[in-house]
């Protein structure tokens, strides 16, 4: 029997210690594990990785406020976790209220000090 494919993301930063202690400070991550330049982070159950940049490897470098990626976070307190990010460092939008097909959705976010782009929800539209 093979084991079910598994997403996860892991964002390159300058330096991993102060995205590991900025991510629990500011969103309430917890700490898995860490090997010194990476490490393995969760918020709500949902794991993540952060990277320190290697330059030896173009494809390891931190975004520098230019990325196609962004983070989506659903909770049920959009307005709190942004407002608390703001407060930590990140460059953040107000979160409003819009339609989407699964509903009235309450959305903002920010950019956190790494360059990394985060939206922060009220309702998942996967369940």
């Amino acid at each position: 029997m093979s084991t079910p494919p598994v997403i996860s993301v892991m964002l390159i930063v300058p330096d991993a210690d102060a995205a590991v202690a900025w991510y629990k400070a500011a969103l309430g991550a917890t700490e898995l594990w860490n090997l010194g330049g990476v490490a393995g982070l969760e918020i709500g159950g949902a794991p993540f990785f952060v990277h320190a940049v290697n330059p030896d490897n173009p494809a390891e470098s931190s975004p520098g406020g230019v990325t196609s990626v962004r983070i989506e976070l659903f909770t049920d307190d959009p307005d709190g976790v942004v407002a608390q990010a703001v407060a930590a460092g990140a460059a953040g939008s107000a979160v409003v209220s819009h339609e989407a097909p699964w509903g009235t959705h309450r959305q903002g976010g920010f950019t956190d000090p790494f360059g990394h782009k985060w939206s922060v929800g009220d309702r998942s539209p996967l369940g």
